[in-house]
């Protein structure tokens, strides 16, 4: 698909369709050209309409900002697809042109238009290929184009980094296993010039004393991969950035086996290891000012014969020690000992990403992020910064009281808390175990259990994975690099 954007007023552009926005039920801004037939087909303003005599979709949107553009243009893109037309047009409503509103035009196109569809026997295919934005501005101001046109360009960087993403995570468990993630992971690299990639197997795992990430894998016929890229700019970076994925291809919960019910969609384990991979693709597009690092823990959580026990006691490679108490809380014990040598980079800012808890679900609802971390203002910052890329974040805060859950009676920690309540915040609490002093404020953790997968079309988003994270990131990023 194509985004053209054309230096003339929107009723000079021939195109097969037109698409309206219809901004809090303004049903006479400058755009509405059907206004005649709104009262006979009782339109409001606050849903979409189809007109097919004139050729026009309009579309309800509560304010102009970012993520309500996104919506829309995904909405339009998706009710028009499935007609024999091969483009449409849609003035620019995004008030003051900056280059984050035309990103977020772009993303809500190119986000709304993906599709998994490899395991289809037919494919559907549709004709419609490019969308024209007008120079004609809803505020009547006029547009920098050059802004519109960087705009475009990044939005379709991110989206492409998100659907990246997206794939893996999509991908079958029988398929992407932690050998594939690896391969894969080699592939984007050979893909950038600013991109290498190291692959360490077991043998490394064990000389580095990697025994958590270790006792997860034990009963997978898979060997696990420890996953490292790394995105260096042209010239002296400006800052060292490392991200830590949770890499579970599966999750059966190994003894402390999942219900049948639960089991199903644990492909999306692996999301956070498949956003970091989507960072760095998104980074090396957007020739970032920093250094950035994707480091990944990539196995399966299976059972056997062999299978790591509930009362295990494991030394993981940083020397904390851990009691096992449920073997379905696994990655926490892959992320202690990929955090462990993560630190070992030196980073300037750590953050993690991970479908770590049911409890993160439970307790913020299925579309949001649960932000954790040491450091109040970084964890404020973070949210306020990322608020453009449309994921919804809400910080929880460590407190000592919830840390004396996760005490051990016979190791330096357990690896779930003697209480159902807070699995959240001690999950968080746990990997903070592992987090060395000097890091502790640079320490961002985001539980993306919630938003990462869904069974359900949302937004811009299909049915399967979101690419939960790479956004974010990449937004918060693209600032951070504004600010240097």
């Amino acid at each position: 698909m194509k985004l053209t954007l054309v230096d003339k007023p929107i009723d000079e552009i021939s195109a097969d369709f037109e698409v309206i926005l219809v901004v809090d039920k303004n049903l006479e801004h400058k755009f509405i050209k059907d206004s005649d037939k709104f009262e006979l087909l009782n339109y409001k303003g606050d849903t979409n309409l189809l007109l097919l005599e004139s050729k026009r979709l309009y579309i309800g949107i509560k304010k102009l900002e970012s993520d309500q553009i996104r919506k829309a243009l995904a909405s339009a893109y998706n009710t028009l697809k499935v007609y024999n037309i091969t483009n449409f047009k849609v003035a620019s409503y995004l008030g003051e042109c900056t280059t984050k509103s035309y990103m977020a035009l772009a993303e809500g196109l190119y986000l709304g238009s993906y599709e998994f569809n490899k395991y289809k026997s037919e494919k559907k295919k549709y004709t419609l290929k490019e969308i024209f934005i007008s120079s004609s501005e809803f505020s009547g101001k006029t547009i920098n184009l050059q802004k519109a046109q960087n705009g475009l360009k990044f939005g379709k960087i991110i989206a492409d980094a998100t659907n990246y993403a997206k794939d893996g995570v999509n991908e079958i468990p029988e398929i992407y296993t932690p050998q594939k993630m690896a391969s894969e992971a080699e592939i984007l690299a050979a893909g950038y010039d600013s991109v290498e990639c190291e692959i360490y197997d077991e043998e490394f795992l064990q000389e580095q004393n990697m025994n958590a990430f270790l006792a997860v894998n034990r009963s997978s016929v898979h060997p696990p991969r420890l996953i490292h890229l790394v995105y260096k700019p042209d010239g002296e970076a400006k800052k060292r950035v490392v991200f830590v994925g949770k890499g579970l291809t599966y999750d059966s919960g190994g003894l402390s086996l999942k219900p049948s019910d639960y089991m199903l969609t644990m492909k999306c384990d692996k999301s956070g290891a498949l956003a970091a991979m989507g960072i760095i693709k998104g980074a090396a597009e957007l020739e970032l000012p920093f250094e950035i690092h994707a480091v990944i823990g990539a196995t399966e959580n299976m059972i056997g014969g062999n299978s790591y026990k509930p009362d295990d006691v494991l030394i993981s490679r940083s020397g904390v020690t851990i009691e096992v108490r449920n073997t379905d809380a696994e990655g926490r014990l892959v992320l202690a000992d990929c955090l462990s040598w993560a630190q070992e980079l030196k980073p300037d800012l750590l953050i993690d990403m991970a479908t770590l808890t049911g409890a993160c679900v439970v307790g913020l609802g299925e579309f949001t992020i649960g932000l954790l971390g040491n450091n109040e203002e970084f964890k404020l910052e973070y949210k306020k910064v990322t608020k453009a890329s449309g994921e919804l974040m809400s910080v929880l805060e460590f407190n000592d009281y919830l840390r004396e859950l996760i005490k051990s009676n016979i190791a330096d920690v357990s690896n779930t808390a003697s209480s159902r309540y807070g699995g959240t915040t001690t999950a968080g609490l746990f990997l903070d175990k592992f987090i060395k002093d000097e890091y502790k404020d640079r320490w961002l953790h985001l539980d993306i259990a919630g938003p990462a997968y869904l069974e359900k079309a949302w937004g811009y988003n299909q049915i399967g994975a979101t690419g939960a994270g790479v956004r974010a990131n990449l937004y918060y990023l693209y600032n951070l690099a504004k600010e240097s």
